[in-house]
This record gives C-alpha cells, sequence and structure tokens, in this order.
C-alpha cells in the first residue's frame, strides 16, 4: 500500500482541482473525484458472522432490469485494505450499468492461506444468492481483483473446491477479471508475503497456474507492459497464465497497457483517471460479450478502438516466459 500511495499522489498532482485535497489518503482524494451519481450504495452488508466479512453493494440508478453482478477484491499483499478505500470501483462499475460487490476478506496476521480465499468464495456465494434483491442477475456473475486480489479472484475462478463448499463450481462464473495479478510466485522471497503462504512450506496448490483445468471460466488478463511492473512480472504472471488456459482452449484475452504500474492500473477506474489506460472499458466490453453465453470470449473486435491486444498471430499461444533467477516474488 505504501508503494500505491504514493504513486497516487503524484497522479493526483497532476489532476486539476486536485490540490486542496493533497492532505488527504490518495485513495480516498480519487474517492472525493469519482461521481457517485450514478450508483446507489448499500453499505456494511454481513456475507459471514465475523467482523471483515462484510461487503459494500453499488447499484446503478437506472436499469430497466436485472444487470450483471460484479465481486471486486482489492490488493494489498494479503496484509491490508479496507473496501471503503475502492469506492470509486463500485461507482465506475455501477455507472456502466453492473452491480458492484467490494468486499473485506481477512487479512494476514489474523488468517493465512487458504482461510483468506475461503472468505473470498463466501463472499462470492453471497452474490449469487443476494443479489437479485438489489438488482443484480446472479446468472451473469463476474469476479474481478487487483493484485492480491486478482490472485483471489482467480483462485475462486479456477480452483474448484472453494466454490464447491457453497454449492457452486467455477462454471457458475460468466467470466473472471485479473488486473497485475500474482498466478505463479514460487519460490516467495517477499518477507510480507512469505508467512501468508507457510514459506518455505508453501504447497504448490496456491498457485493459481497449478488449477487451470477444461472447465475454467472464460478470463480477461490485464497488467502493465513488461519492464513497467517492479512487483509482478507480467511475463510470467499474466502471460505464463494466459499460456495455460489457451493451452487447454480456454477462453482467454490479455491486454498490456502503457503509462501505468502496478498501482497505478487499478486507479485507472476512476474516473479523473481514465485517460492513463481504457481500463474500464475493456471490462465492461468482457463482461458485454460474456453476459450472453457462458462460455464466449472477448475478441478483438468486441473491444473498443483504442484497445490493442498483445501482437500475435491469431490464436497463437503467448510465448512463454523467461524465467531468471533474479525474478522476484510479488507484493500485491
Amino acid at each position: 500500500m505504501t508503494i500505491l500511495r504514493t504513486t497516487m499522489l503524484g497522479l493526483l498532482a497532476a489532476i486539476p482541482l486536485a490540490a486542496g485535497l493533497a492532505a488527504c489518503s490518495p485513495l480516498m482524494a480519487i474517492n472525493a473525484l469519482s461521481s457517485g451519481s450514478a450508483s446507489q450504495v448499500t453499505r456494511g452488508l454481513a456475507y459471514g458472522p465475523l467482523p471483515r466479512q462484510k461487503l459494500d453493494v453499488y447499484a446503478p440508478k437506472t436499469r430497466s432490469g436485472p444487470v450483471p453482478v460484479v465481486v471486486f477484491f482489492y490488493g494489498g499483499n494479503w496484509t491490508t485494505g479496507e473496501r471503503a478505500d475502492y469506492a470509486f470501483v463500485g461507482h465506475a462499475l455501477a455507472a456502466r450499468g453492473y452491480l458492484a460487490v467490494i468486499a473485506d476478506y481477512r487479512l494476514y496476521p489474523d488468517v493465512h492461506y487458504p482461510e483468506i480465499l475461503q472468505d473470498t468464495a463466501r463472499a462470492v456465494a453471497w452474490a449469487a444468492m443476494e443479489s437479485s434483491r438489489h438488482g443484480g442477475d446472479p446468472a451473469r456473475l463476474f469476479v474481478l481483483g487487483h493484485s492480491a486480489g486478482a490472485y483471489n479472484a482467480a483462485m475462486v475462478a479456477l480452483d474448484a473446491s472453494l466454490l464447491a463448499r457453497h454449492g457452486m463450481r467455477p462454471h457458475d462464473l460468466r467470466g473472471w477479471i485479473g488486473l497485475a495479478g500474482p498466478y505463479d510466485f514460487l519460490p516467495i522471497e517477499n518477507t510480507t508475503t512469505r508467512p501468508v503462504f507457510f514459506y518455505p512450506d508453501t504447497p504448490a496448490s496456491s498457485q493459481p497456474i497449478h488449477h487451470v483445468t477444461a472447465e475454467a471460466p472464460p478470463a480477461l488478463l490485464i497488467a502493465p507492459l513488461p519492464g513497467q511492473d517492479k512487483l509482478v512480472n507480467p511475463q510470467r504472471n499474466t502471460g505464463g497464465l494466459a499460456k495455460a488456459l489457451r493451452a487447454l482452449h480456454r477462453p482467454v484475452t490479455e491486454i498490456y497497457f502503457d503509462h501505468v504500474g502496478h498501482a497505478t492500473l487499478v486507479a485507472t477506474l476512476a474516473a479523473p483517471l481514465h485517460k492513463l489506460a481504457p481500463t474500464l472499458d475493456a471490462i465492461s466490453a468482457f463482461i458485454d460479450a460474456n453476459s450472453g453465453t457462458a462460455d464466449a470470449i472477448l475478441s478483438e473486435t468486441a473491444l473498443p478502438a483504442s484497445i490493442a491486444l498483445p501482437t500475435r498471430s491469431p490464436g497463437a499461444a503467448t510465448p512463454a516466459p523467461e524465467l531468471h533467477a533474479d525474478d522476484k516474488t510479488p507484493a500485491p
């Protein structure tokens, strides 16, 4: 979160009218600059009995019927994070016509892997059972996450045992979206991350890349261009997971954006920072493309003109990421 806050401060300095908010935390400032006029917010709903098992719902004020549901999980290296800090994500999704669910989850040191993921699955199950009360269509359910939250989203979408506890399966998701996610990060070198996963006794099953099957729901993987994310290696993580999904003929779209880094990628969902990268446009195109059938794929022609997919031949696999001994495990 330190890097996120430092980077956000630099961005806010360049936004007109933001100078008066400089004394606020960067996330508070971005929330203050993000219009919530299109959303109706219900806060503090419990999806479990524990204090951290709560979520907020952002519903479009104007809708003609049930709308797709998107459950969002924030990053913070599984040690920090508050749902209120990501109100801008809820407002952005609601403004596009989706029901957004922003969920807290228990963090280290109170819990470790896999308890963190059990909260993730429980929040998704809540959305499947309760979102219709808020105008959502649980038959069009998506999960979205950034950094550590993208890991959470990947695991709930790929590891069938997590949703099985709630009578669900990954195929019940219409798709999942990962922003700068860590999907293949062993051996763990980050000292903050290590105890979360019991390093050096971290099980291989903790890695999303080992849960790819022919049942995986459609995926949209977005990351900064290789070399621009200093925390999570885009080639190894986004590129590697996309290659694994593609090898089993699963629908996957990977997009790499310039002018953003690890922290600023999620910030581009906020209205004042849309111009940095069309992240929200890509997410909207993916949700719309996969809301009709459960096994759709986002094609290049379905993307806004401002978005370019990685250069490769149609249907070709992403080149295998080159691994180096000095690759660092991310601090999501």
